[in-house]
């Protein structure tokens, strides 16, 4: 939660670079453990969909729409990691998961949201994501 899930609201509302950089390193380093752990597991714990999986969907659905971007948490995009990318669009094409993902509520509202960071309430076009491409996790090994 600290350097991830909070993490990025750390580094997007940063008012100095130490700051800034306090936050987006860790981050950036957790993502890179979480794609390593997902190397050799199907989710977060191993073979079993638990509650920590969705609590990191939540943050790494709207990473590389609005995080990545609105908050410079740029360093890589979530579609960068490739265990990551597909475990997240598993969990997204989950029964009935992707009817409550509302993308252009999500980037609509942080871009509107937050006047400091963007001022002109500029909505930014992209990125297109295909989450609905085939993720290939149900053929990981299971440890």
């Amino acid at each position: 939660y600290d350097t991830l899930n909070n993490g990025v609201y750390k580094a997007g509302f940063a008012t100095s670079q130490n700051a800034y950089d306090e936050a987006v390193v860790p981050l950036f380093d957790t993502l890179d453990w979480i794609e390593d752990l997902l190397s050799t597991r199907r989710y977060l714990l191993g073979a079993t969909l638990t509650e920590a999986d969705w609590r990191l969907f939540t943050t790494i659905i709207r990473f590389d729409k609005v995080y990545h971007g609105h908050f410079k948490c740029n360093r890589r995009r979530i579609v960068d990691y490739p265990n990551l990318w597909a475990w997240s669009r598993e969990l997204y094409q989950w029964p009935g998961v992707a009817a409550t993902v509302n993308f252009e509520h999500i980037v609509r509202h942080y871009h509107f949201s937050h006047e400091t960071i963007n001022p002109h309430r500029i909505v930014p076009i992209g990125p297109q994501l295909d989450l609905m491409a085939p993720h290939g996790r149900d053929r990981m090994a299971v440890r």
